[in-house]
């Protein structure tokens, strides 16, 4: 996960507060996403599966930490369109998310949260930002 000053340097135009919330979705993110390591393997997996295994209700919670990432998103200024694609991928993971196991095995290998960031980061280097 890149630095405050690694995020500085990629993204020179962005304002101190801007390089802030882009560093804490992406703190965010690996939380949800890829925290953990299964030991003896490369699989990661992060608290967004470990929701899962509480029926309905930890995937409403881990769908409301994604839409919080959609907000800071906005914030940063990321177009309709975009916003639209991320909510498409919160809502994907939220509904397969909660098929009993087998949502389980689909939230690590899917990581929505971290294919957002990646969206919005990708957004931010083509508008120069």
């Amino acid at each position: 996960m890149a630095s405050r000053t690694e995020l500085a340097q990629r993204f020179p135009t962005l304002q101190a507060r801007e390089i802030s919330d882009v560093s804490d979705i992406r703190r965010l993110a690996d939380w949800l996403d890829t925290r953990f390591v299964i030991p003896g393997t490369t699989i990661r997996f992060g608290f967004d599966s470990i929701l899962g295994l509480f029926p309905g209700v930890g995937d409403g919670i881990s769908a409301l930490m994604g839409l919080y990432i959609l907000s800071r998103a906005r914030d940063l200024g990321a177009p309709p369109l975009l916003l639209a694609r991320m909510g498409g991928n919160i809502a994907l993971d939220a509904i397969l998310g909660s098929v009993p196991l087998l949502g389980d095995i689909f939230d690590v290998a899917f990581r929505s949260n971290t294919k957002n960031v990646r969206l919005l980061l990708a957004h931010l280097e083509k508008q120069g930002r």
